[in-house]
C-alpha cells in the first residue's frame, strides 16, 4: 500500500489492481483506464489534492489518479521493458487481435468515453487493449495511433491494420481491419452503435458506415511495439 507521503518521483509502482485515470487534477472526467499489472511513475509530486499526475510506462499515457486509489500501486523493483517485436512477429499476432476484438463485441457492451477495459471502450481504448493482449503496445488515442503506424492506402488495406477516420486535420476515431472492406471499432451514440460493432468502407452501407466512410482519412499499419519515448505526435 501507498500512501501520498510515500510517494517516490525516482520509484516505479505497479497496479494491483484495474484503475481509471482522469483529465484534470479534480478527478471529473475519465481519460484512460489501467489494467492491473501496468508500471507508471509519477513525474512529479506537489500538494495534496483529489489526485495525482503519473504517467504509464507502457505508452507514456499521461492522467491524474485519485488518492483515494493510491493504495492500489504496489511499489517494484522491476524495470519495464518494452516488448521487442520484429515486423513478422507483429504480423503472427494478428489473428489474435482480431480474435481480441471479435471475442469483445460477443460480450455485452456499450460505447465508454476512455474505456479500456472489458466490457465497455471506446475506438482507441479497443484497439490497444487488443494489441496489448497479443503483446504489443500501441500508443493511446487514435491521433496518436496513425501518427505511429506505417501509413498505407485504403486500397492496400490488410486484416490486422488500422482504419482512421476524423477530419482533414486530425484523426478523431480508428477501426480495425477484417478484410472484404470491413472493419470492427466501438462506436459512440450519436453517429455510431454505442458500442463494438462491424462496418463496411462503402459509401453504400448502411447509416453508420455511411458516416464513418465519409470521414474516412487513410490506413495505418503496424509495424512494430511502441518503445517508451517514441512520442511523434
Amino acid at each position: 500500500m501507498v500512501d501520498f507521503n510515500a510517494l517516490r518521483t525516482d520509484q516505479v509502482y505497479r497496479c494491483k489492481r484495474p484503475l481509471n485515470l482522469y483529465q484534470s487534477p479534480q478527478a471529473e472526467s475519465l481519460v484512460t483506464q489501467v489494467a492491473t499489472g501496468r508500471y507508471l511513475r509519477i513525474p512529479s509530486i506537489g500538494a495534496a489534492t483529489e489526485a495525482v499526475y503519473i504517467t504509464l510506462c507502457e505508452d507514456d499515457y499521461p492522467g491524474w489518479l485519485r488518492c483515494a486509489d493510491l493504495d492500489a500501486l504496489m511499489p517494484t523493483q522491476d524495470a519495464y521493458h518494452p516488448p521487442q517485436l520484429s515486423h513478422r512477429e507483429i504480423c503472427d499476432r494478428l489473428p489474435q487481435v482480431i480474435a481480441f476484438c471479435q471475442a469483445a463485441m460477443a460480450t455485452p457492451n456499450e460505447y465508454l468515453w476512455g474505456g479500456t477495459l472489458a466490457p465497455n471502450y471506446d475506438c482507441s481504448g479497443l484497439m490497444q487493449a487488443a494489441f496489448a493482449a497479443a503483446g504489443i503496445w500501441i500508443p493511446r488515442d487514435a491521433y496518436q495511433q496513425e501518427a505511429f503506424c506505417q501509413p498505407i492506402h485504403l486500397e492496400e488495406l490488410r486484416p490486422g491494420d488500422l482504419v482512421f477516420f476524423g477530419t482533414p486535420q486530425k484523426a478523431t476515431h480508428v477501426g480495425l481491419y477484417l478484410g472484404d472492406a470491413y472493419y470492427i471499432h466501438s462506436s459512440g451514440k450519436v453517429q455510431g452503435r454505442d458500442g463494438i460493432g462491424i462496418d463496411r468502407l462503402s459509401a453504400e452501407g448502411d447509416r453508420v458506415s455511411q458516416t464513418y466512410y465519409a470521414q474516412r482519412r487513410g490506413g495505418g499499419r503496424v509495424v512494430a511495439s511502441y518503445q517508451p519515448g517514441q512520442r511523434g505526435w
